[in-house]
């Protein structure tokens, strides 16, 4: 298995950002249908993430993360209906990426990239691949993948649709920039992960841990 196979298997692919476009389109859809009535909008997202949870959940997947995508939808939702705005919806997206984009900045200064920390999890290595310092320089230039082509992007594109409150454009941002997007990051990542391994590296599930110093 190659490092782009690796991490698309390990961080979920695009089926995860493929059901997270679901309930924007639900709120657009509700909403013009209804006449721009938020209510119809967050009632139609919330209906469809219901759906979309049911699905996942059949499909094996944690429930804890199942509740957290719906909570996200439901959060959005309330946040739209308080405000009266219904490009509001999309704020707790807004913030999230720039929030995101700056901790995966900081993580990778401070040589705890992000996307190392995820993989060594889902690998069950916890922090065992920072001891290996390719592995730990390799994660950190593929994390800037993410942080600019992925959260820095949305945030811009995200903040800018927001701004001027157009909803149609920020829904069909939201889906443009999910799983296409996360397409494109997976595989960029994948092949600076890949370059930046030493050759005779064995990869991302076999750390080369230093023996210790005989005392």
């Amino acid at each position: 298995m190659g490092v782009s196979d690796s991490l698309s298997d390990l961080l979920g692919g695009t089926r995860g950002a493929l059901d997270a476009t679901v309930p924007p389109l639900a709120f657009a859809a509700g909403w013009l249908v209804s006449g721009h009535a938020i209510g119809w909008g967050a009632a139609t997202a919330l209906l469809a993430a219901a759906v979309v949870a049911a699905i996942r959940v059949s499909r094996g997947e944690k429930v804890a993360a199942v509740v957290g995508s719906l909570t996200a939808v439901a959060a959005g939702a309330l946040v739209a209906l308080y405000t009266g705005h219904a490009e509001d919806f999309f704020l707790i997206q807004l913030v999230s990426n720039a929030a995101s984009a700056l901790a995966w900045a900081v993580s990778i200064l401070i040589r705890w990239p992000l996307l190392g920390v995820v993989v060594g999890v889902l690998l069950g290595q916890k922090t065992r691949w920072r001891r290996d310092p390719d592995l730990v320089r390799a994660y950190g230039r593929a994390s800037w993948v993410w942080v600019l082509g992925q959260y820095t992007v949305r945030t811009a594109v995200f903040g800018l649709l927001w701004w001027s409150g157009n909803l149609v454009a920020l829904t069909a941002a939201r889906v443009v920039l999910s799983w296409p997007l996360v397409a494109v990051v997976l595989a960029a990542s994948a092949v600076v992960l890949r370059k930046s391994l030493p050759a005779d590296h064995p990869g991302l599930r076999q750390p080369r841990v230093p023996e210790p110093a005989n005392s």
